[in-house]
C-alpha cells in the first residue's frame, strides 16, 4: 500500500481491518439476516455459476466472500488474487497471489491485472479476485467466460445495477476500445448472481438484495431481484428491524444447476420447488399391451 505519512497533515494515519480467524454461516447468520438467504449463497458456489459481491467500505464483502469459500469442494484448485491477503481458504489446492507496489526506484510493480493474466496459466478451477478496481475487470470477465466457472469477486457499488455499470467503466479503464454492447454482453455472460451488502445506520451489516443477471435485451443487461430487504422500523433499543423477503421470482440459475446434476440445498428447494421434478414424477408410463404380445414380451 502507498505510504501516506508525507501527505497526512496531522501525522501518520492508521487503519485496522479485523477479520475473525474462523468464519462460518452459523456464526454470522444473526448479523446478515435470514438464514435461507445465507444458504442461498450455496447456489452460486458450485461449478457453472459466477457471482459478485457489492457494497460500500466496511459492509462485510470480504467476510461474506470468506464464508462463500467454505462451500467450494476440497478437490478444486483455487487461485486467489488480492491487494492485501485477507481471504481465508481452507481447501488443499490454493494458490494465493498478492499485488506488489513499486520500490523506491519505481520498479518491480505487480498489479492485479498482471496477476489475473498469469493466473490463467496456472490451471485454476476457480479464480477469486478480492476486489476489482480497474482494467483487470476485462481479463477477469474473459476468464469467467472461458471455462473458469464458479469464480468470485467484489466491487464497490450502491446497487446491483450500478455494479454492472461500474464493471463496464472499469473495462474501459484498461485502455481497450470496445463497443459498449460487446462489454455488456461479456458481463451478462460472465456474471450470474449479484449479492448486495450494506452497513446500516445502526452499525449492522446486512445482505440487502440478491439479484440475478438474466441476459440481454437489445443493448441493456436485464436483471431480476430474488431477495429484497424490507425495513420494519426500529425496536426499543433503536436497532433497525429488517427482514429479507422473496420477490416471487424463481431464479433461472436453479434450472442450470438441475441440468448439471448438482444438488440444491433443502432450504432453497422449499422456497423454489422444482417444477420439472414434479412433472417427471407425475408422468405415468403406459401399461404394456395385453394379449399374445404381452406373453411374448414376458
Amino acid at each position: 500500500m502507498t505510504d501516506l505519512t508525507a501527505a497526512s497533515v496531522d501525522g501518520q494515519p492508521e487503519a485496522a481491518r479485523r477479520i475473525p480467524p474462523s468464519i462460518t454461516i452459523d456464526g454470522i447468520r444473526a448479523a446478515y439476516g435470514r438464514i435461507e438467504v445465507l444458504h442461498g449463497v450455496d447456489l452460486v458456489v458450485p461449478p457453472g455459476s459466477v457471482f459478485g459481491l457489492l457494497g460500500p467500505n466496511g459492509a462485510g464483502k470480504t467476510t461474506l466472500l470468506n464464508i462463500c469459500s467454505g462451500f467450494i469442494p476440497p478437490d478444486e484448485r483455487i487461485v486467489t488474487i488480492e491487494d492485501a491477503a485477507e481471504l481465508q481458504m481452507h481447501q488443499e489446492h490454493v494458490c494465493r497471489l498478492e499485488s506488489r507496489p513499486p520500490d523506491v526506484r519505481g520498479e518491480g510493480r505487480i498489479n492485479i491485472r498482471d496477476l489475473v493474466i498469469n493466473a490463467l496459466r496456472m490451471r485454476p478451477d476457480r479464480i477469486v479476485v478480492g476486489e476489482v478496481r480497474g482494467g483487470e475487470a476485462l481479463d477477469m470477465l474473459q476468464a469467467m467466460n472461458t471455462g473458469h466457472d464458479g469464480s468470485m469477486t467484489t466491487v464497490h457499488a450502491n446497487t446491483p445495477r450500478d455494479s454492472l455499470s461500474r464493471l463496464e467503466t472499469q473495462v474501459l479503464m484498461g485502455g481497450v476500445e470496445l463497443p459498449a454492447k460487446a462489454i455488456r454482453q461479456q458481463i451478462a455472460s460472465a456474471i450470474n448472481i449479484v449479492v448486495q451488502l450494506n452497513r446500516l445506520r445502526d452499525g449492522s451489516r446486512r445482505i440487502t438484495a440478491i439479484s440475478e443477471v438474466v441476459g440481454m435485451e437489445g443493448d441493456t443487461i436485464t436483471m431480476q431481484d430474488i431477495f429484497l430487504m424490507k425495513s420494519e422500523g426500529t425496536d426499543q433499543q433503536g436497532n433497525l428491524k429488517n427482514e429479507m423477503e422473496l420477490t416471487g421470482v424463481r431464479p433461472q440459475i436453479l434450472d442450470r444447476l438441475f441440468d448439471m446434476g448438482l444438488a440444491v440445498p433443502p432450504e432453497i428447494s422449499r422456497l423454489f420447488p422444482d417444477r420439472r421434478t414434479d412433472q417427471v414424477a407425475a408422468i405415468k408410463l403406459p401399461s404394456p399391451p395385453s394379449g399374445p404380445l404381452q406373453r411374448r414380451l414376458g
